[in-house]
């Protein structure tokens, strides 16, 4: 199966075209996923044909299981189709079916070549049963409390059509312990199918950093999703603006939500190498 390696900001999957459906794409997932015996990556995403949109995604997170969306992986899926001859080469913005809805890309080229996207990744969703979340009510979630091994969080929830649960804090994310607390909330059985889980720091009303722990794959460098959730909360709470930059281990993404309709992301997205996979 011929593959390719692409990463936004340092968020890295496997990307294929396949030309025909199979049963194991949860296990082909978890082998290529692997940094020791596979390629390395966050996860596998397939392009595939679509009745409703120009192309449709599937996106496998590193454990096999199958995600609604990925910010970083769909704009690499784009510039990896419109390379491929998938999509038309001239192609200035394209819709992609995945389990989170349609998205539509715009493409900035340079020197002819797509180096970024902008993605509408849809609108924002404050209510606890969109993640899910077992939480009474309906309105917006903050400052949940939540304890988990000694720490106590403080928890804002938002779904970006798939879940996230953000906490606050007032220093570099860098020196949270995210790799012991990130599993503990992901699985928490407060979040019935699991939850991704950020640490933000607000550095200014235009500039956030932030480290992601990823529901199904663990610490990753970055993430669309989890950067669009991070934007809708801190415009909702009056933390930022209607535009930020976000500064992630792998790099920065630009985000903007004017507090109604769809959050926009825009990042880079890089192809790394080709090669063939035997699994």
């Amino acid at each position: 199966m011929r593959v390719t390696k692409m990463h936004g900001a340092g968020n890295d999957y496997v990307y294929t075209l396949p030309t025909e459906e199979r049963d194991d794409w949860e296990d082909v997932a978890r082998a290529v996923s692997d940094r020791h015996f596979g390629i390395g990556s966050d996860g596998l995403i397939l392009g595939l044909k679509s009745d409703t949109a120009d192309m449709r995604m599937r996106m496998f997170n590193a454990d096999g299981s199958e995600a609604e969306m990925c910010g970083n992986g769909i704009r690499c899926l784009v510039k990896f189709a419109v390379e491929e001859g998938f999509l038309a080469k001239d192609a200035e913005t394209v819709s992609v079916e995945t389990l989170g809805g349609i998205k539509v890309l715009q493409l900035f080229r340079e020197n002819g070549v797509i180096t970024s996207a902008r993605v509408d990744m849809g609108p924002p969703n404050f209510a606890p049963a969109s993640l899910p979340a077992n939480v009474e009510g309906l309105g917006p979630v903050v400052d949940l409390p939540l304890v988990v091994d000694g720490m106590e969080l403080k928890l804002t929830l938002a779904s970006m059509g798939n879940p996230h649960a953000i906490h606050y804090i007032d220093h570099d994310p860098a020196t949270f312990p995210l790799e012991r607390i990130g599993p503990l909330v992901e699985n928490h059985p407060l979040f019935p199918r699991r939850t991704n889980f950020q640490v933000v720091q607000v550095v200014s009303p235009g500039e956030v950093r932030h480290r992601v722990w990823e529901r199904g794959t663990g610490i990753t460098l970055a993430s669309g999703t989890s950067a669009s959730a991070v934007c809708a909360a801190s415009r909702m709470r009056g933390l930022t603006g209607d535009r930020i930059v976000d500064h992630m281990p792998g790099g920065d993404l630009v985000l903007e939500w004017d507090g109604q309709g769809s959050v926009f992301m825009t990042g880079p997205a890089v192809r790394v190498f080709d090669t063939e996979w035997n699994g």
